[in-house]
């Protein structure tokens, strides 16, 4: 097997990182072990149904036949292709015959509807004259970006080249139609210009890295009708804020990423940089962005709708991708934040504990009718979500030439090449319910080189001890603690971080959580559910700030959870008796004491329906002068 790395930066010459294979990390805990298995299980399986079920799988193999009875969708064939890089990464990480031979199916279907030039889109199968005639609308060059990071996912996985060889061919189509000697034009959404990148990272062809440069630069012109929603109002080097739908706008922002990569241009660092600060500004707690439901796109600076944020779990992915590459060119814990953040919170939540149940929308409050589905007809997130979840070992580490990143926790093993050399680590932790973390470091001969590990930016006190005796060099949080020694076998470190319930607040700029907390541990944020706190409206409870919270794991409920608790109060909105308004005067404000109960985020909905809530009222306390 090969080594099956998501962002293959080995040779990239801007990157200070370097990427650790999927398959080289083996979890054992029972946090994200448990998730992987399920993927592997429940979710491949059932997603696998669902897109032959729903005639995705069987369009490819109807234009191989030539029967013109095509379900006729424009994005469909890009479900496809995120399911067989999600598969992909699963036989990578642990074998099975079963996706094996469900992978070997839908890879031959894929294929055989290849047509003679190259051309690959089921939807314009018989339409050739409507190829590439309207970019802003159809997803020809979207799902081409999806079909080649499914095909050097297939290729890095098990090493047989048929999907490679047919994304290639696509990909010289593609390179022979657009260019500066061919037709001008940018996709409506975004995907291409990373997946380029990646293909040229893949197979040393310079021209995919030139065409992933020509798309990226044709934006702004009005080519797309100078639409802000698909970014097109600006050329991206003048971009100055997140704007327009949000997975187009990050998905974009990986692709420039990748580029800047390969390239070194300083003007798109530049632009990436303030993009990236305009986007801490529109993030939920959670990770989720694209706050609107209009166009799922970025709102403006603190517009963070709670009932009505969009927060598409595709753009929770998305999230996690460019944070990734960021990571990449600057080494940076902040971007690690942000994908701890995201995966733990924003993505998971996208999907059930079950792994067949789903979310597009991710809101932070809920009356209970929001709901997760089998499927969507529109289904982008389900595989999109599994294609994360099941790349999630390769971000556990990287290397570069001075040592390795420690990124994320979670009992594992680890088989890591650095420097030509080979070095076992091993994590034991429950880590996200215990901030406590025990590194074992078996280098295949005493070597020296340096671990980076990283603290948490929301850690407040953490205690290092390598070999028995603590580390006394300052440490700080949201950053990478460097530790350079000789390396022996079985050499250990422990990180003891804190780990204790906060009461988080926002920026007084977010009207929606004026005089509101969230509570959040460790990596992890929590919301109250009704089923847990049956006897009051969760929307009612009111926070005092000197609150004594206190945690319990508990291993029955929703697959081991670390559940809050506290004593609050709740108004008694009853008495309003039907008022929508009232004199300040008038306000029947009576409180009650209640104990709640609070869960992880992420487990939200995955038992009866019932109000929801991630942002409590709270008693503002009196600052006295």
């Amino acid at each position: 097997m090969s080594k099956c790395v998501v962002v293959d930066t080995t040779k990239s010459p801007w990157a200070r990182l370097r990427p650790v294979p999927v398959n080289a990390v083996k979890l054992r805990d029972s946090f994200w072990g448990n998730r992987i298995e399920v993927l592997r299980k429940v979710t491949i399986p059932t997603q696998y149904e669902e897109l032959e079920g729903t005639g995705r799988i069987e369009n490819f193999r109807k234009v191989a036949r030539g029967d013109k009875d095509i379900i006729w969708r424009i994005a469909d064939d890009s479900d496809v292709y995120k399911w067989v890089e999600a598969a992909a990464f699963t036989l990578a990480y642990e074998y099975d015959s079963n996706i094996e031979r469900m992978l070997e199916e839908v890879v031959d279907a894929i294929s055989s509807a290849q047509d003679e030039d190259g051309y690959l889109f089921t939807y314009y199968a018989y339409d050739k004259r409507s190829r590439w005639k309207d970019l802003i609308r159809m997803h020809e060059l979207y799902c081409a970006g999806h079909l080649f990071q499914a095909a050097i996912a297939y290729y890095r996985a098990t090493g047989r080249d048929k999907l490679l060889n047919t994304a290639i061919r696509l990909a010289d189509h593609i390179a022979d139609v657009f260019g500066p000697d061919g037709q001008s034009g940018a996709p409506g959404h975004p995907e291409i210009e990373m997946a380029l990148v990646e293909m040229y990272r893949q197979t040393g062809r310079e021209k995919y890295l030139e065409l992933a440069r020509f798309f990226l630069d044709q934006r702004g012109k009005g080519l797309l009708g100078g639409d802000i929603v698909l970014i097109d109002h600006k050329p991206f080097r003048e971009l100055d804020s997140m704007v327009g739908h949000a997975v187009r706008a990050i998905y974009l922002c990986c692709g420039a990423t990748d580029i800047y990569l390969e390239t070194g241009d300083e003007s798109l660092y530049n632009t990436l940089e303030r993009l990236w600060r305009s986007m801490m500004k529109r993030m939920y707690i959670t990770g989720g962005v694209g706050s609107r439901y209009h166009g799922e796109a970025f709102g403006e600076d603190y517009e963070l709708p709670n009932v009505r944020a969009y927060a598409e779990t595709c753009a929770a992915v998305a999230n996690v991708m460019w944070n990734w590459r960021m990571l990449m060119v600057t080494a940076e814990a902040r971007f690690t934040d942000v994908i701890e953040t995201v995966i733990y919170n924003g993505a998971l939540s996208g999907i059930s504990l079950d792994g067949r149940h789903y979310f597009y929308v991710n809101p932070l409050a809920d009356r209970g009718r929001h709901s997760r589905q089998e499927w969507f007809r529109c289904a982008c997130c389900p595989p999109n979500i599994a294609r994360l979840l099941a790349s999630l070992p390769g971000y556990f580490y990287s290397t570069s030439s001075k040592g390795i990143w420690i990124h994320l926790y979670a009992s594992s093993t680890s088989t890591i090449e650095l420097n030509g050399r080979i070095v076992e680590l091993t994590q034991e932790t429950k880590y996200p319910w215990e901030g406590r973390v025990k590194l074992k470091v078996n280098p295949e001969k005493t070597d020296t080189f340096s671990l980076f590990i990283r603290i948490p930016e929301w850690c407040e006190e953490v205690k290092i001890i390598v070999e028995k005796k603590e580390f006394k060099r300052k440490v700080l949080p949201g950053s990478y603690l460097k530790i350079e020694r000789d390396w022996h076998y079985g050499d250990t470190i422990e990180v003891l971080m804190s780990m204790k319930p906060t009461l988080i607040v926002s920026h007084p700029h977010v009207l929606g959580n004026t005089d509101r907390v969230a509570i959040k541990r460790g990596p992890i944020v929590y919301c109250l559910e009704h089923i847990d706190n049956p006897d009051f409206d969760v929307w009612d409870i009111v926070i005092p700030p000197d609150i004594q919270l206190k945690e319990e794991f508990r291993p029955e409920l929703l697959n081991g959870i670390v559940v809050v608790r506290g004593r609050a109060f709740v108004i008694d909105s009853k008495r309003w008796e039907n008022r929508l308004y009232l004199p300040l005067k008038n306000m029947p404000l009576e409180l009650r004491k209640v104990e709640f109960r609070a869960i992880p985020y992420y487990a939200w909905a995955n038992r009866e329906p019932g109000p929801m809530i991630v942002w409590l009222r709270s008693i503002v306390p009196k600052n006295n002068p």
